[in-house]
């Protein structure tokens, strides 16, 4: 069953701020193209307990969805995704353990269960290494073997993710979040 809010392919893109990291989300056409804003979030640096919150508009007024740490300054804190009202989309997590040599992520959302980890082990030791922004690239598969998400950062001046959903039961509320939580998660 497709979920709700499928989408199959976006961008999140990094904005500049001085005391926040600022995203935005956009619809990536099967061209390539970049097609509508499907959001806009913030996350204050060096918060003691994440909360991301992600807006339809640039002003923020409108709030489309969210991800919450369950718990403050955790290594292997989980992440529950909401919808505006509060209801449950998802969850995410870091797999501390299994995430010494690659980083690695535990996924849900509705009807949907993965993980995740870097697609590759020399990329995640140099990374763990060298000072340097390195291309990050995570897939996810869910527990029979099939893709549920791919994210790719490219190196340019501010970070760039190009975000594949190719299981439409994975609602783009829940892939967002996981996105945006690498970077910020990854960063620390």
């Amino acid at each position: 069953m497709t979920a709700q809010m499928y989408l199959p392919a976006f961008v999140l893109k990094q904005r500049f701020a001085a005391t926040a990291h600022r995203y935005e989300l956009v619809e990536l056409r099967p061209d390539g193209s970049e097609g509508r804003s499907m959001g806009i979030a913030q996350q204050k640096r060096l918060a003691l307990r994440e909360h991301v919150t992600f807006y339809s508009d640039q002003a923020r007024t409108q709030p489309v969805f969210s991800f919450t740490a369950r718990q403050r300054l955790d290594l292997g804190a989980g992440y529950d995704v909401q919808d505006a009202s509060g209801r449950p989309l998802g969850y995410f997590k870091k797999d501390f353990g299994a995430s010494l040599l690659r980083t690695t992520y535990q996924l849900e959302g509705a009807g949907v269960r993965g993980t995740g980890t870097e697609r590759s082990q020399a990329l995640a030791l140099l990374r763990r290494v060298l000072p340097l922004p390195l291309p990050i690239h995570f897939d996810f598969t869910s527990a029979e073997g099939t893709p549920l998400l791919h994210v790719d950062r490219t190196l340019t001046l501010r970070d760039r993710y190009v975000v594949r959903v190719p299981d439409d039961r994975l609602d783009f509320r829940v892939a967002a979040a996981m996105a945006v939580g690498l970077d910020a998660l990854l960063q620390r």
